[in-house]
C-alpha cells in the first residue's frame, strides 16, 4: 500500500494496472461515508479488469490508513460542505499530486458518488459511475444514519469496522455527526449537477434503506448524457449486492469512452 502526501495529509492509495496498455483514462474510486480501501474489497480490481483500464483507490481523510482528523467530535469536526471541499479542492490536489494529467472516470458509491458528482461539475472527467449517491437529505437517510449511530453505541459494528479503519471512532464520528447536524440538512447538490457534461451512469437499488429513487432520479437533466439503473434486491450497496450485474454495467458504459 501506497500514501501520498496532499496539502499535509498522508492519504492511502492502492493503484490498480490496467490491461488496455494506458491509453484509456484511469478509474478513480470514491468511497462511502464509512468506506476506505480495504472496504472495496476486490471489486475495484475486477471493473478495472473488465474494463481494461487503470485505477486509484484511495481513502479519505480519518478513513482507512490515511492520517485521522484530530479532535473529530470538536474542532475537527467535519462541515456541512465536506463533500464540497473533497470534491473542489481535494480531488484536484491528488490528481495532481499522482501526476494524473488526463480527464478520470469517476466511480463513486454513496457519498463518494456525491462527491464525484460535484467533482463533475467543475472539473473535467471523461465519465462518472456512481452508485447510491446522495444529492439531497431524505428522512429515510436521517433514520438509517440514527440507526448507524445506536448500532455503533450499542452494538457490534465498532469491532467490525476495526477490519477496515485504523482509527475506528474517527472514521464513524466524522460521518455520523456530520450527517446528522441539523446544519447539513439542507444539503442540495442538484444545481451543481445540472452543469454536468460528462456521460453519468447513476445506479441505484430498489431496497436502499438509504434513500429512495430521488436520489438518483433528480441528477437529470444534465447538460451530457445521462443513464440510469435501477437493481432489484439490491441494497445501499450495488456494487457488494449485485456485484456482476454492476460491474458488466459499467463496463458496457464506459465501452468506446476515452
Amino acid at each position: 500500500m501506497e500514501r501520498v502526501i496532499v496539502d499535509g495529509v498522508g492519504l492511502e492509495i492502492q493503484r490498480i494496472a490496467g490491461a488496455g496498455g494506458g491509453q484509456a483514462a484511469p478509474l478513480i474510486f470514491l468511497h462511502e461515508g464509512l468506506g476506505s480501501v480495504a472496504m472495496w474489497r476486490d471489486w475495484p480490481a475486477r471493473l478495472c479488469e473488465a474494463t481494461g483500464r487503470a485505477g486509484i483507490v484511495y481513502s479519505r481523510r480519518g478513513y482507512g490508513a490515511s492520517d485521522p482528523v484530530p479532535h473529530v467530535r470538536g474542532a475537527g469536526r467535519l462541515q456541512p460542505d465536506y463533500m464540497h471541499r473533497e470534491a473542489w479542492e481535494v480531488l484536484p490536489a491528488l490528481l495532481q499530486a499522482l501526476e494524473i494529467t488526463v480527464p478520470p472516470v469517476l466511480v463513486g458509491h454513496s457519498d463518494g458518488g456525491s462527491i464525484a458528482l460535484l467533482h463533475a461539475s467543475r472539473h473535467p472527467v471523461a465519465a462518472l459511475a456512481v452508485m447510491a449517491p446522495h444529492v439531497i437529505v431524505e428522512d429515510i437517510s436521517i433514520r438509517s444514519i440514527e440507526q448507524a449511530r445506536e448500532a455503533f453505541l450499542t452494538g457490534g459494528l465498532p469491532e467490525r469496522l476495526a477490519r477496515f479503519h485504523a482509527d475506528v471512532d474517527v472514521a464513524f464520528w466524522q460521518w455520523n455527526d456530520a450527517w446528522l447536524n441539523p446544519a447539513f440538512r439542507p444539503f442540495d447538490i442538484r444545481p451543481d449537477c445540472r452543469r454536468i457534461t460528462a456521460p453519468v451512469l447513476a445506479i441505484q437499488g430498489e431496497d436502499d434503506a438509504y434513500g429512495t429513487l430521488r436520489q438518483i432520479e433528480e441528477i437529470a437533466p444534465t447538460n451530457g448524457p445521462f443513464e440510469m439503473q435501477v437493481l432489484p434486491q439490491c441494497g445501499h450497496s450495488p456494487h457488494r449486492d449485485q456485484a456482476e450485474a454492476v460491474t458488466r454495467r459499467i463496463a458496457d458504459f464506459l465501452a468506446g469512452k476515452p
